[in-house]
């Protein structure tokens, strides 16, 4: 869809065009083009990095400047850049005209699109995902999307499923060409052996007109250039063959979407593997010298996905007939320059027919979820009859404080296993977002944005009793910091990025019927906490700072609830917030008796 979308649209043509008058412009500098609602924005390729090939955690360099974007990703590792092309990027964005030029163009345009060359296309890819970041802070509407050509890789396989976990693959395509080594080069380390080819590896200057790349590389004799283009196969060839103890944290992986482009046609695919497989094989039957010159073809190859698409829908048509799963390979393979007689025929068709497999899964697992959702609904209604039960109750504890003190009832046994299934539905539906087995636009569909919202605020508040329960703040820290699942975090970023309709800015008449804030509850035990650390508080300093939290909860708690987004369970004589209510009242009265000399007691803070 992805490819027949570029191919059919003036986007390539547009960005490519763009992209010479960038490189012709003077170096680190970048070319603006608006065509109606529609930002175009082009980086230099000529660029000079500093002279390191070797990967950076991004924390240490750009935290503050991508947001909340991820710096660890759980089982993958610490999120790892280049360090060369990071400070790049940095030597823009800390210039203050780059962000307002930036920031104007994301509120005036419906749609931005960022591109480059070579090591322009890092940098737009960088700034892409800067202003993903910043977009996630703001209600900003507008698309951010970026097109790169024959950019060098970016980050390591953590960096790459910290997009992906973002949901922003799809905002990025990169185009290959299938001879061009520089996507490919920084798979193979830095050459001892040969002073030019070390050059390669640990210097770029690149252009689209007059490269000293290409000019460095042509130097090279033919023996040379076939061994860096050999060396750069074969460590490309051992990232297909993991051994279990590769360390991925220092190894590159691509990310986003790859449309790999030969004289033939194009062939698009997501799947962080099958790339890899296609950088391999695409290339594996390439000569020194055609490795160095395709870097700048890609003039030839933008006008030539366009006239295939054209000439080839006609020819797929036809095909659909017999078996279109075997046109659409075949037309694959035939766009990406692999030709039956070569041994890597096989091997390619195997890629893309597993490739084309992963995306209809997608789909298929949709369904799937869909499926499971409605299966896990009665665990949610029977919760539901639970919180009106316990609301109802005699004892007036409200739905929180009755299930913290829950016995062994059969009642209550039932109640914590649906707490438990249904935690495990979603913990499966954000699995599968995560290794992209879902589409990617899941995550906006509004039954999944709606449904995982009343999830959270229907059992996040019985997590945190179970959480206070077990003792687990005594032995972690407090819930929120330290104890909150990751699933709730993410539904959080689902529900602020959702499109807020009029209605929900009415003021309330009735209380909620769930607490809008699924985390109140947490934040009352933190409250009662602090009012026991001031008791026994002899620093005076301490002692203020305590006081200064609990005054702040207050105020946020009867906001909440003059403004009705609680429910009534907050306000039940015996729940945990009244008994917090009561216990600040004792506190104040105590520090009014203080002795005068004590601040705090004079001067309204505790009025």
């Amino acid at each position: 869809m992805l490819a027949t979308f570029l191919a059919s649209t003036p986007l390539l043509a547009e960005t490519w065009r763009l992209c010479g008058h960038a490189n012709a412009a003077a170096q680190r500098s970048y070319a603006v083009n608006v065509v109606g609602p529609v930002a175009y924005v082009a980086f230099s390729g000529v660029q000079v990095v500093v002279a390191c090939d070797y990967l950076v955690e991004l924390e240490s360099f750009g935290k503050g400047v991508f947001g909340s974007f991820p710096f660890h990703v759980e089982g993958k590792g610490t999120v790892m850049v280049h360090g060369g092309l990071l400070q790049l990027f940095l030597c823009f964005y800390e210039k203050q005209s780059f962000q307002q030029q930036m920031l104007a163009i994301l509120n005036q345009s419906k749609s931005v699109v960022f591109t480059g060359h070579s090591l322009g296309g890092a940098i737009a890819s960088l700034t892409t995902l800067w202003l993903l970041s910043y977009i996630q802070t703001i209600s900003s509407t507008t698309s951010v999307f970026c097109i790169t050509y024959g950019s060098p890789m970016l980050g390591n396989a953590s960096f790459s499923q910290a997009v992906l976990q973002e949901r922003w693959n799809g905002s990025f395509c990169h185009i290959v060409g299938q001879h061009d080594i520089l996507p490919r080069l920084l798979f193979a380390p830095s050459s001892p052996f040969v002073p030019q080819l070390r050059a390669i590896f640990q210097f770029w200057h690149l252009s689209m007109t007059s490269s000293y790349f290409v000019k460095l590389a042509s130097q090279l004799s033919d023996e040379e250039k076939g061994e860096l283009l050999e060396r750069v196969l074969s460590f490309v060839e051992a990232r297909l063959k993991p051994t279990g103890d590769e360390n991925e944290c220092s190894s590159y992986w691509p990310f986003g979407s790859y449309v790999f482009c030969t004289e033939k046609g194009a062939v698009c695919l997501d799947n962080a593997v099958a790339i890899v497989k296609f950088l391999y094989l695409t290339m594996a039957g390439c000569s020194g010298n055609s490795c160095i010159e395709d870097h700048l073809k890609y003039e030839d190859y933008v006008g030539k996905i366009c006239w295939e698409y054209l000439q080839k829908g006609s020819f797929l048509n036809r095909c659909f007939s017999e078996s279109s799963n075997e046109a659409g390979i075949g037309l694959a393979l035939q766009s990406s320059g692999i030709s039956p007689q070569e041994p890597v025929y096989g091997t390619a068709m195997n890629c893309l027919a597993t490739a084309r497999q992963l995306g209809w899964r997608r789909n298929l697992n949709n369904a799937k979820m869909a499926v499971s959702l409605s299966k896990i609904t009665p665990c949610r209604a029977e919760l539901e009859w639970y919180k009106a039960f316990c609301d109802n109750s005699d004892d007036q504890l409200g739905y929180y404080d009755s299930f913290k003190r829950r016995g062994a009832s059969k009642r209550d046994f039932k109640v914590n296993m649906n707490r438990i299934r249904l935690a495990r539905f979603w913990d499966d539906l954000i699995d599968k977002l995560e290794k992209n087995q879902l589409t990617h636009d899941f995550h906006k569909r509004a039954k999944y944005v709606y449904a995982s919202q009343f999830y959270k605020l229907l059992v996040e508040p019985l997590e945190i009793a179970e959480y206070y329960k077990t003792g687990m703040h005594i032995e972690k820290g407090h819930y929120i910091e330290h104890g909150r699942e990751k699933r709730f975090k993410i539904f959080d970023k689902w529900w602020g990025e959702r499109k807020v309709g009029d209605e929900e800015n009415k003021p309330r008449s009735n209380y909620a019927s769930l607490t809008q804030d699924s985390c109140f509850w947490a934040r009352v035990e933190e409250g009662r906490y602090y009012i026991y650390r001031v008791v026994g508080e002899t620093d005076l300093g301490t002692r203020l700072a305590l006081l200064e939290k609990i005054e702040k909860f207050e105020e946020y708690a009867s906001g909440m609830i003059e403004r009705k987004e609680v429910s009534i369970d907050v306000l039940a004589k015996n729940s945990s917030y009244n008994l917090f209510r009561e216990e600040w009242r004792g506190l104040k009265t105590q520090l009014q008796q203080m002795p005068p000399c004590i601040p705090g007691s004079q001067d309204g803070m505790v009025q």
